[in-house]
């Protein structure tokens, strides 16, 4: 079957199997590996993307869901080289460290920027809780979307009108 959605702003069609999840067709068929395979039972929020800007686990979703709807994964953040608001305040933040959780868990807060851009702690700590992280204990994490939220950051692409 063939499937067409944008990706990371540009309209693809992909020839899938109806079984493959979004998942392995961003990995395997597509090359975008900043999406992680985690537990592959939407436990974990690694593979954590953004369909019509709202959070969702890729390996839970069917290809065919995603037809004629727009996906964004980690790598289509970045804008003209620079990185989005986001990857350079959990980066400055020292909210990264083995790395593995990061793209999903951007992605999640990603989406709660969308939404509301200037979030309460609880609010951070419910848009993250589909996500683990083994390394930070998270504090570092709400610390830098918080940083985002206080606009220590230029936020354009996040601001309500």
């Amino acid at each position: 079957m063939d499937v067409a959605f944008k990706l990371n702003g540009k309209n693809v069609t992909v020839e899938v199997e109806p079984h493959w999840t979004l998942l392995d067709v961003l990995r395997d068929k597509l090359g975008l590996t900043g999406t992680k395979k985690g537990c592959e039972a939407g436990e974990c929020g690694a593979c954590t993307v953004l369909i019509n800007n709202e959070s969702a686990n890729s390996c839970l979703t069917l290809i065919g869901q995603v037809d004629g709807k727009e996906v964004t994964t980690i790598e289509g953040l970045m804008k003209d080289g620079e990185l989005d608001v986001v990857q350079r305040a959990f980066a400055e933040k020292g909210a990264v460290h083995c790395g593995y959780c990061s793209p999903g868990m951007i992605m999640s807060v990603k989406a709660l920027l969308l939404k509301n851009p200037r979030p309460t702690r609880d609010e951070i700590k419910e848009a993250i809780s589909g996500n683990l992280c083994r390394c930070t204990g998270y504090e570092q994490i709400i610390e830098a979307v918080e940083s985002i939220a206080e606009g220590v950051y230029d936020n354009e692409e996040c601001k309500q009108d």
